[in-house]
């Protein structure tokens, strides 16, 4: 009988595929403030930056390719019903063959319009100021920015509330509102946590299973368990 799997997977699902994670030690992301490129306000204030910032990630994301455990995640699908949460703004889990994957921070591939959220592109080159949307307003990276509402929270929870088996991998379960939908998860279910520095677990009433391990190698070790 196929069981309903639920991938929840943050920055360090594609570390190693050389994607930085979220942020360095020191607090900064890319030698940048946070919220002078990943807020509204560092928006209003230098858009230039803004754009500049995303331009590089955008590049980057050309150049990489998903790794093991991308692979490993999509090929659950073989035998269960699998979707995937994540936190990533990179397409490695669609380049890697998963089919159900619903982004909670927007994806780097699309821009939208600064005026209608429901106006978004398809867009895999630089974004200047200057390109707009067919009527005439400046587009922006699709992305969810601290201060900012989470649109997919209500359909993320609705799926991890109907999950079988919940696998998470790479994250911090420290960037809310996506930490606390651990918390949804029906208290009977198993739940698999894949991090080579595995977080603190707050408030889950589930046993946890701890894999300190990369998501290649902690992947690997799930799918020996022949869920």
């Amino acid at each position: 009988m196929k069981k309903k799997i639920v991938i929840l997977s943050g920055a360090g699902m594609s570390a190693e595929s050389g994607i930085k994670t979220f942020r360095d030690a020191d607090g900064l992301w890319e030698g940048h403030d946070i919220m002078e490129v990943a807020s509204p306000i560092g928006w209003v204030k230098n858009p230039d930056l803004v754009l500049d910032f995303y331009n590089k990630r955008r590049a980057q994301l050309l150049e990489v390719e998903p790794n093991r455990g991308h692979y490993l995640v999509a090929e659950l699908e073989k035998k269960h019903e699998v979707y995937v949460i994540t936190q990533n703004v990179d397409d490695l889990h669609e380049r890697s063959g998963s089919t159900n994957v619903l982004h909670l921070h927007g994806e780097l591939f699309k821009v939208r319009s600064t005026k209608s959220d429901t106006l978004i592109y398809d867009w895999r080159k630089d974004l200047h100021l200057g390109d707009v949307d067919h009527e005439g307003n400046q587009l922006r990276p699709h992305i969810v920015w601290f201060g900012e509402e989470v649109p997919a929270i209500d359909q993320a929870i609705k799926i991890v509330q109907d999950a079988d088996i919940l696998i998470v991998i790479g994250t911090s379960l420290q960037v809310y509102p996506a930490a606390g939908l651990i918390s949804y998860a029906n208290n009977q279910i198993p739940i698999y946590y894949i991090d080579p520095k595995p977080a603190t677990m707050y408030d889950v009433a589930n046993a946890v299973t701890v894999i300190p391990m990369t998501a290649g190698e902690g992947m690997e070790k799930i799918i020996s368990y022949e869920l």
